[in-house]
Protein backbone atom coordinates (compact mmCIF):
# COMPACT_ATOMS: atom_id res chain seq x y z
CA UNK A 1 0.00 0.00 0.00
CA UNK A 2 1.16 3.39 -1.03
CA UNK A 3 0.80 6.73 0.65
CA UNK A 4 0.17 7.83 -3.01
CA UNK A 5 1.24 6.78 -6.60
CA UNK A 6 2.15 9.41 -9.19
CA UNK A 7 1.37 8.40 -12.60
CA UNK A 8 3.51 10.09 -15.07
CA UNK A 9 7.39 11.69 -14.56
CA UNK A 10 7.12 14.99 -16.44
CA UNK A 11 8.00 18.32 -14.06
CA UNK A 12 4.87 17.89 -12.62
CA UNK A 13 4.90 14.45 -11.31
CA UNK A 14 8.43 14.76 -10.27
CA UNK A 15 7.84 17.54 -8.40
CA UNK A 16 4.92 16.17 -6.64
CA UNK A 17 7.08 12.88 -5.96
CA UNK A 18 9.79 15.40 -4.26
CA UNK A 19 6.83 17.51 -1.97
CA UNK A 20 5.61 14.21 -0.92
CA UNK A 21 8.59 12.22 -0.21
CA UNK A 22 10.02 15.19 1.80
CA UNK A 23 6.65 14.21 3.64
CA UNK A 24 8.35 10.70 4.93
CA UNK A 25 5.01 9.30 2.52
CA UNK A 26 5.90 5.90 0.44
CA UNK A 27 5.70 7.08 -2.86
CA UNK A 28 5.75 5.47 -6.36
CA UNK A 29 5.55 6.87 -9.68
CA UNK A 30 4.41 4.76 -12.75
CA UNK A 31 5.85 5.70 -15.24
CA UNK A 32 6.23 4.08 -19.35
CA UNK A 33 9.62 6.58 -20.68
CA UNK A 34 12.24 8.30 -19.06
CA UNK A 35 11.96 10.99 -16.32
CA UNK A 36 10.61 14.36 -17.87
CA UNK A 37 8.01 13.42 -20.49
CA UNK A 38 7.92 16.19 -23.18
CA UNK A 39 10.99 18.01 -22.43
CA UNK A 40 12.99 15.31 -23.63
CA UNK A 41 12.00 16.35 -26.63
CA UNK A 42 13.01 20.17 -26.01
CA UNK A 43 16.53 20.70 -27.52
CA UNK A 44 16.87 23.94 -25.32
CA UNK A 45 14.66 25.75 -22.71
CA UNK A 46 15.42 29.33 -21.82
CA UNK A 47 12.56 30.57 -19.90
CA UNK A 48 12.87 27.92 -16.72
CA UNK A 49 14.04 30.24 -13.55
CA UNK A 50 17.42 29.63 -12.66
CA UNK A 51 19.04 28.66 -16.01
CA UNK A 52 20.11 31.07 -19.02
CA UNK A 53 19.34 27.92 -21.23
CA UNK A 54 19.22 24.11 -20.34
CA UNK A 55 18.43 21.23 -22.79
CA UNK A 56 15.26 18.90 -21.76
CA UNK A 57 16.72 15.88 -20.93
CA UNK A 58 19.82 17.52 -18.82
CA UNK A 59 16.54 19.40 -16.79
CA UNK A 60 14.45 16.22 -16.65
CA UNK A 61 17.63 14.70 -14.68
CA UNK A 62 18.43 17.85 -12.19
CA UNK A 63 14.55 17.23 -11.36
CA UNK A 64 15.23 13.93 -10.78
CA UNK A 65 18.07 13.31 -9.16
CA UNK A 66 16.72 14.22 -5.71
CA UNK A 67 14.14 11.31 -5.66
CA UNK A 68 16.39 9.24 -5.56
CA UNK A 69 17.45 10.87 -2.26
CA UNK A 70 14.04 10.82 -0.95
CA UNK A 71 13.53 6.77 -2.18
CA UNK A 72 11.01 7.60 -4.60
CA UNK A 73 9.67 4.21 -6.23
CA UNK A 74 9.88 3.78 -9.76
CA UNK A 75 7.61 1.78 -11.34
CA UNK A 76 7.08 0.53 -15.31
CA UNK A 77 4.14 0.35 -16.69
CA UNK A 78 1.30 1.49 -18.93
CA UNK A 79 -1.13 2.12 -16.87
CA UNK A 80 -5.00 1.09 -18.32
CA UNK A 81 -7.57 1.93 -15.99
CA UNK A 82 -7.39 3.70 -11.69
CA UNK A 83 -10.35 2.41 -10.04
CA UNK A 84 -12.15 3.25 -6.31
CA UNK A 85 -13.01 0.72 -4.19
CA UNK A 86 -13.80 3.44 -1.03
CA UNK A 87 -10.23 4.79 0.52
CA UNK A 88 -8.40 2.56 -1.32
CA UNK A 89 -7.59 3.59 -4.99
CA UNK A 90 -6.19 0.86 -7.58
CA UNK A 91 -3.99 1.81 -10.66
CA UNK A 92 -4.13 -1.88 -13.35
CA UNK A 93 -0.96 -1.47 -15.74
CA UNK A 94 -1.11 -4.41 -18.61
CA UNK A 95 0.82 -6.69 -16.01
CA UNK A 96 0.47 -5.58 -12.94
CA UNK A 97 -1.77 -3.81 -10.18
CA UNK A 98 -1.28 -1.21 -7.06
CA UNK A 99 -3.15 0.10 -4.51
CA UNK A 100 -2.56 3.06 -2.86
CA UNK A 101 -4.20 5.79 -0.54
CA UNK A 102 -4.12 9.08 -2.98
CA UNK A 103 -3.11 9.04 -6.91
CA UNK A 104 -1.88 11.82 -8.37
CA UNK A 105 -2.69 12.21 -12.28
CA UNK A 106 0.54 13.75 -13.68
CA UNK A 107 -0.08 11.96 -17.60
CA UNK A 108 -0.20 15.41 -19.79
CA UNK A 109 -1.29 15.70 -22.88
CA UNK A 110 0.22 15.11 -26.23
CA UNK A 111 -0.15 17.12 -29.36
CA UNK A 112 -2.50 16.18 -31.67
CA UNK A 113 -0.48 15.78 -34.78
CA UNK A 114 -1.55 16.18 -38.58
CA UNK A 115 0.01 12.99 -39.67
CA UNK A 116 1.51 14.67 -42.80
CA UNK A 117 4.52 12.80 -43.81
CA UNK A 118 7.92 14.10 -42.34
CA UNK A 119 6.06 15.68 -39.28
CA UNK A 120 7.89 13.07 -37.37
CA UNK A 121 10.70 12.73 -38.83
CA UNK A 122 11.60 16.40 -38.68
CA UNK A 123 10.07 17.00 -34.73
CA UNK A 124 12.29 19.59 -32.79
CA UNK A 125 14.63 19.62 -36.34
CA UNK A 126 12.18 22.43 -37.51
CA UNK A 127 8.55 21.47 -36.34
CA UNK A 128 7.45 22.51 -33.03
CA UNK A 129 4.19 22.59 -31.43
CA UNK A 130 5.42 25.53 -29.21
CA UNK A 131 5.92 28.81 -30.08
CA UNK A 132 6.63 30.18 -26.44
CA UNK A 133 9.43 27.46 -26.59
CA UNK A 134 10.94 27.25 -29.68
CA UNK A 135 10.46 30.41 -31.25
CA UNK A 136 13.87 32.40 -30.23
CA UNK A 137 15.57 29.18 -32.19
CA UNK A 138 13.81 30.75 -35.33
CA UNK A 139 15.24 34.56 -35.65
CA UNK A 140 15.11 35.96 -39.31
CA UNK A 141 13.59 32.64 -41.00
CA UNK A 142 10.03 32.12 -42.71
CA UNK A 143 7.68 30.52 -40.69
CA UNK A 144 4.67 28.48 -41.20
CA UNK A 145 2.08 28.16 -38.89
CA UNK A 146 -0.37 25.46 -39.03
CA UNK A 147 -4.29 26.16 -37.79
CA UNK A 148 -7.05 28.95 -37.35
CA UNK A 149 -8.12 28.33 -33.98
CA UNK A 150 -7.06 30.93 -31.18
CA UNK A 151 -3.55 28.90 -30.07
CA UNK A 152 -2.66 29.04 -34.03
CA UNK A 153 -3.23 33.07 -34.62
CA UNK A 154 -1.70 34.16 -31.15
CA UNK A 155 1.43 31.97 -31.53
CA UNK A 156 1.66 32.97 -34.78
CA UNK A 157 1.22 36.91 -33.57
CA UNK A 158 3.80 35.72 -30.63
CA UNK A 159 6.32 34.49 -33.71
CA UNK A 160 6.70 37.88 -35.50
CA UNK A 161 8.99 38.78 -32.99
CA UNK A 162 11.77 36.45 -34.26
CA UNK A 163 10.61 35.66 -37.75
CA UNK A 164 11.19 37.54 -40.92
CA UNK A 165 7.64 36.48 -42.32
CA UNK A 166 5.06 34.31 -40.74
CA UNK A 167 2.57 32.54 -43.08
CA UNK A 168 -0.90 30.91 -41.68
CA UNK A 169 -2.46 27.88 -43.45
CA UNK A 170 -5.88 27.11 -42.67
CA UNK A 171 -8.31 24.53 -44.41
CA UNK A 172 -11.30 26.76 -44.48
CA UNK A 173 -11.33 30.59 -45.96
CA UNK A 174 -11.83 32.21 -42.53
CA UNK A 175 -10.32 32.08 -38.92
CA UNK A 176 -12.16 30.26 -36.04
CA UNK A 177 -10.21 32.52 -33.58
CA UNK A 178 -11.85 35.11 -31.57
CA UNK A 179 -12.33 38.64 -33.70
CA UNK A 180 -10.01 40.45 -31.58
CA UNK A 181 -6.88 37.90 -32.20
CA UNK A 182 -7.83 38.20 -35.81
CA UNK A 183 -8.01 41.65 -35.92
CA UNK A 184 -4.26 41.66 -34.47
CA UNK A 185 -3.15 39.11 -37.17
CA UNK A 186 -4.57 40.95 -40.10
CA UNK A 187 -3.57 44.47 -39.16
CA UNK A 188 0.80 42.46 -38.97
CA UNK A 189 2.67 43.42 -41.64
CA UNK A 190 4.60 40.23 -41.10
CA UNK A 191 1.05 37.24 -41.07
CA UNK A 192 0.22 36.33 -44.44
CA UNK A 193 -2.27 33.36 -45.23
CA UNK A 194 -2.56 30.37 -47.41
CA UNK A 195 -6.27 29.78 -47.17
CA UNK A 196 -8.54 27.07 -48.01
CA UNK A 197 -5.47 24.58 -47.80
CA UNK A 198 -3.85 21.96 -45.77
CA UNK A 199 -0.25 20.42 -45.18
CA UNK A 200 0.29 17.20 -47.68
CA UNK A 201 4.15 16.97 -46.88
CA UNK A 202 6.93 18.56 -44.66
CA UNK A 203 10.60 18.58 -46.34
CA UNK A 204 14.27 18.61 -45.14
CA UNK A 205 17.45 18.21 -46.33
CA UNK A 206 17.72 15.33 -43.45
CA UNK A 207 19.25 17.78 -40.87
CA UNK A 208 15.80 20.16 -41.00
CA UNK A 209 13.04 21.72 -42.43
CA UNK A 210 13.27 23.21 -45.93
CA UNK A 211 10.02 23.23 -47.65
CA UNK A 212 6.37 22.35 -47.38
CA UNK A 213 4.17 21.20 -50.02
CA UNK A 214 0.38 22.49 -49.31
CA UNK A 215 -2.88 21.43 -51.40
CA UNK A 216 -5.79 23.61 -51.75
CA UNK A 217 -8.29 21.33 -50.69
CA UNK A 218 -10.96 23.24 -53.36
CA UNK A 219 -9.17 22.37 -56.19
CA UNK A 220 -6.75 19.94 -55.32
CA UNK A 221 -3.72 22.00 -56.69
CA UNK A 222 -0.36 21.35 -54.92
CA UNK A 223 1.98 24.22 -54.27
CA UNK A 224 5.67 24.18 -52.19
CA UNK A 225 6.79 26.80 -50.37
CA UNK A 226 10.06 27.31 -48.72
CA UNK A 227 9.92 27.49 -44.80
CA UNK A 228 12.38 27.18 -42.21
CA UNK A 229 10.25 25.79 -39.49
CA UNK A 230 6.58 24.70 -39.08
CA UNK A 231 4.74 25.34 -35.56
CA UNK A 232 1.60 22.89 -35.48
CA UNK A 233 -1.80 24.35 -33.76
CA UNK A 234 -4.24 21.52 -34.66
CA UNK A 235 -4.87 21.19 -31.19
CA UNK A 236 -3.96 18.83 -28.12
CA UNK A 237 -5.24 15.39 -26.57
CA UNK A 238 -5.29 15.00 -22.78
CA UNK A 239 -4.19 11.56 -21.32
CA UNK A 240 -6.89 10.46 -19.65
CA UNK A 241 -7.81 7.39 -20.96
CA UNK A 242 -7.45 5.65 -17.67
CA UNK A 243 -9.86 7.49 -16.07
CA UNK A 244 -12.58 8.16 -18.47
CA UNK A 245 -15.28 6.15 -16.39
CA UNK A 246 -14.42 8.42 -13.13
CA UNK A 247 -16.18 11.06 -14.50
CA UNK A 248 -13.51 13.56 -13.25
CA UNK A 249 -13.04 15.18 -16.86
CA UNK A 250 -14.64 17.88 -19.18
CA UNK A 251 -16.34 16.94 -22.14
CA UNK A 252 -13.10 17.12 -24.07
CA UNK A 253 -11.29 15.06 -21.35
CA UNK A 254 -9.15 17.50 -19.66
CA UNK A 255 -9.29 16.49 -15.45
CA UNK A 256 -11.04 19.09 -13.45
CA UNK A 257 -9.47 20.39 -10.31
CA UNK A 258 -9.97 23.09 -7.52
CA UNK A 259 -6.71 25.31 -6.61
CA UNK A 260 -5.30 22.29 -4.64
CA UNK A 261 -5.16 20.15 -7.22
CA UNK A 262 -8.04 18.28 -5.85
CA UNK A 263 -10.80 16.58 -8.37
CA UNK A 264 -14.04 16.03 -7.45
CA UNK A 265 -12.98 12.07 -5.97
CA UNK A 266 -11.81 12.69 -2.65
CA UNK A 267 -7.66 11.39 -2.80
CA UNK A 268 -7.74 11.92 -6.34
CA UNK A 269 -5.75 14.84 -7.61
CA UNK A 270 -4.45 15.71 -11.30
CA UNK A 271 -1.37 18.52 -11.69
CA UNK A 272 0.86 20.24 -14.90
CA UNK A 273 -1.09 19.52 -18.85
CA UNK A 274 -3.41 16.68 -18.12
CA UNK A 275 -5.86 19.49 -16.33
CA UNK A 276 -7.88 21.84 -17.67
CA UNK A 277 -5.86 25.35 -17.58
CA UNK A 278 -4.78 28.21 -19.89
CA UNK A 279 -1.23 27.99 -19.77
CA UNK A 280 0.96 24.52 -20.04
CA UNK A 281 4.50 25.55 -19.36
CA UNK A 282 7.01 23.75 -17.36
CA UNK A 283 7.16 26.10 -14.49
CA UNK A 284 3.33 26.00 -14.03
CA UNK A 285 3.34 22.12 -13.96
CA UNK A 286 6.23 22.20 -11.36
CA UNK A 287 3.66 24.57 -8.89
CA UNK A 288 0.96 22.37 -9.52
CA UNK A 289 3.02 19.43 -8.10
CA UNK A 290 4.27 21.19 -5.44
CA UNK A 291 0.64 22.06 -4.24
CA UNK A 292 -0.70 18.62 -4.64
CA UNK A 293 2.65 17.10 -3.12
CA UNK A 294 1.62 18.64 0.02
CA UNK A 295 -2.07 17.83 -0.62
CA UNK A 296 -1.82 14.08 -0.55
CA UNK A 297 0.40 14.20 2.92
CA UNK A 298 -2.38 16.85 4.06
CA UNK A 299 -5.33 14.57 2.59
CA UNK A 300 -3.56 11.44 4.66
CA UNK A 301 -3.66 13.39 7.76
CA UNK A 302 -6.75 14.12 7.69
CA UNK A 303 -7.86 10.53 7.20
CA UNK A 304 -5.93 8.34 9.36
Amino acid sequence: MYDTLIIGSGPAGMTAALYAARSNLKVGIIEQGAPGGQMNNTFEIENYPGYEHISGPELSMKMYEPLEKFQVENIYGIVQKIEVDGNVKRVITEDNSYESKTIILATGAKYRLLGAPGEEEYTSRGVSYCAVCDGAFFRNQDLLVVGGGDSAVEEAIYLTQFAKSVTIVHRRDELRAQKVIQDRAFANEKIKFIWDSVVKEIKGNDIKVSSVMVENVKTGELSEHEFGGVFIYVGMNPVTSMVADLAITDDAGWVLTDDKMQTSLSGIFAVGDVRQKDLRQITTAVGDGAIAGQGVYNYIVEHS
